[in-house]
């Protein structure tokens, strides 16, 4: 969850650090902090509160120190304070270490610690880290981590500095994500790319249970016995401007937008590579796709297109629930794992254990490199680009396009559905064509308190995504539901103040949906639908009618989705709340 960044070099550290961590702050903004070396001093400013707060703090202060590292906190143990912001040090002030992840094992070494005559300062688990450091410090800091990373438990990444080496930044992975950025004369730790994207497009991509050892001149990549790696250097092809908001007031509105070309760019990428694909999904008795939020709904909707154009039966299962099951899985079993960061930590262990029972799995991932991509039998890439609002909308109609290929590509009208895929980028611009009205719509509900969202057949899932959207950066309650079910539960919650959002293209299920909003209008609910342009009898029925261009119903997704995104952000928006950072949440869930 949290974002880690780490500097040696030439330049002045502290406006590195403290622009990376503006670049890594959709991982975590709890509170955020820097330690720099400065003539033998380790000098340590944290504050509780988003990176400005800190920044605030920093006025004025003009340090000179040319190694430091950084973190931007999503808090797992300990509440967001001042104290429990990282980095956090050894009692003496000589080791500093800013982490991510969770060390399981904590309140046993903590006490072991204490046992010892260790003072702690903080709640959190991170500080038995820099203990343990200091206390096996022997005049080589690779060795002390080394020796410190024996003790822990859990998936973790960290980064420690010392003064008494004070040109060097180690850096631990094991289980949560932590790059090396190569540079001339300077390197760079950081947990993403964006971090480090106006400095360099050389990276390393560390491994779990791998150890980075960096100076201004060197990087030395070795295992957790010590022994060397040899690593290969990554080309990243994202560059700075990507990863900026290019004249949008929020990323999540930038990237909104640019939905288009992510799905082209996916599809492009899908075809090139086509036939290094290894398997065929009618070869396997059950796919089994797992995945959290946003690619859970993801999922959903390739559910219905696997079975439609690869005639295999489909199931889909939250990660967090996958790992922990007793589902049956065996090799004639293929596992799906759907995550935009690649790094998302139950569904890299759900593959994991589907893998260790002999399924072969399939990642469809937007982050090469990534862990999950690293992990499974193949991956799938996604061609989004840099997704830095917190709330996912590019990726997911990119997942959705890979999904929809890989369905499409089983079929014996292969070449005519994946044809289609090309149509889908000036639908969805028609349809943002329309935000203008999906504004005006939302005024109408920024007091409202709760919403419903109702979809059939392969729009049910688009309901669940409307509504995940509208809870996330909106904080209004907001549940979706196959609209069939309504009847048998969530009727009850209908009256005058209930909006409805019902998703209601001319497919196979239409005039259900119609019998459906009849039933939300006879409880005087308010219906706010989603359906094809110039569709009258629709219209006629709703308070607010949003219009996608018209198109067959296996592609609908694509579009009925848009105006769903764009509803949650403008009530999102014109409530004062920060849409790309909403509260309690972060971009990438690295903690169980």
């Amino acid at each position: 969850m949290c974002g880690i960044v780490g500097y040696t070099g030439r330049d002045l550290a502290l406006p590195i650090l403290l622009g990376a961590l503006e670049r890594l702050e959709y991982r975590g903004y709890d509170s955020a902090g820097v330690a720099l070396i400065e003539n033998g001093k380790l000098i340590v400013e944290k504050k509780a509160g988003k990176i400005r707060e800190l920044v605030r703090a920093l006025w004025g202060k003009n340090y000179k120190a040319k190694t430091g590292i950084g973190h931007t906190r999503w808090a797992t143990h300990g509440k967001p304070t001042d104290e429990n912001a990282h980095p956090h040090t050894d009692e003496k002030g000589e080791f500093a270490v800013v982490h991510n992840g969770i060390i399981e094992n904590y309140i046993e070494l903590r006490e072991e610690l204490k046992k010892e005559g260790v003072k702690f300062k903080s709640d959190t688990d991170t500080e038995v880290i820099a203990h343990l450091i200091a206390k096996n410090y022997k005049g080589d800091l690779l060795q002390a981590v080394i020796e410190a990373v024996k003790k822990l438990k859990g998936a973790f990444a960290f980064a420690v500095i010392t003064v008494h080496e004070p040109n060097r930044v180690i850096g631990v992975k094991n289980g949560s994500p932590l790059i090396v950025g190569l540079g001339q004369g300077e390197n760079f730790l950081a947990s993403d790319i964006p971090a480090i994207l106006p400095y360099t497009k050389k990276v390393i991509v560390l491994d779990d249970g791998e150890i980075a050892d960096l100076t201004p001149d060197s990087v030395n990549i070795y295992n957790f016995n010590g022994e060397p790696v040899t690593k290969d250097v990554m080309i990243t092809p994202w560059d700075l401007v990507a990863a900026e908001k290019s004249g949008f007031k929020h990323f999540m509105l930038k990237e909104i937008y640019e939905q288009p070309k992510a799905v082209l760019d996916t599809y492009k990428g899908f075809i090139s590579n086509e036939e290094t694909i290894p398997f065929w999904l009618k070869d396997y008795r059950r796919i089994l796709i797992i995945a959290c939020g946003t690619s859970y709904h993801a999922g959903l909707v390739g559910k219905y297109w696997i079975e439609r154009f690869a005639g295999v039966p489909v199931e889909v299962i939250y990660a967090s629930e996958f790992r922990y099951s007793d589902t049956p899985v065996s090799d004639k079993d293929l596992v799906i794992g759907i995550s935009q960061s690649g790094e998302t930590i139950d569904t890299k262990f759900a593959l994991q254990s589907a893998k260790e029972r002999g399924a072969f799995t399939v990642g469809i991932v937007n982050v090469v490199g990534s862990a999950i991509d690293r992990e499974v039998d193949f991956s799938i890439h996604t061609h989004a680009g840099p997704e830095i609002g917190v709330a996912a909308t590019k990726t997911f109609t990119a997942q959705l396009t890979s999904l929809y290929c890989l369905a499409a590509r089983e079929s014996n009208e292969r070449e005519e559905l994946l044809k289609k895929v090309e149509k889908i980028p000036a639908l969805i611009e028609k349809t943002l064509a329309k935000a203008e009205d999906v504004e005006k719509v939302s005024e109408k509900y920024l007091k409202k308190k709760d919403f419903l969202y109702l979809g059939r057949y392969i729009n049910f899932p688009i309901a669940l995504e409307g509504a995940l959207k509208l809870k996330e950066i909106s904080y209004i309650h907001a549940e979706g539901y196959p609209a069939g079910e309504m009847k048998h539960g969530p009727i009850a919650l209908i009256d005058e103040n209930m909006p409805v959002t019902v998703i209601a293209p001319k497919d196979r299920v239409y005039e259900k949906m119609l019998s459906n909003i009849e039933e939300v209008l006879a409880r005087k609910g308010i219906v706010i639908s989603v359906g094809f342009e110039g569709d009258k009898v629709l219209k006629e029925k709703s308070a607010d009618f949003m219009e996608i261009p018209e198109t067959e119903e296996v592609l609908t997704p694509f579009l009925t989705v848009v105006p769903l995104q764009l509803l949650a952000y403008f009530i999102a928006s014109k409530l004062g709340l920060d849409v790309d950072q909403p509260r309690n949440l972060a971009k990438t869930v690295t903690v169980e």
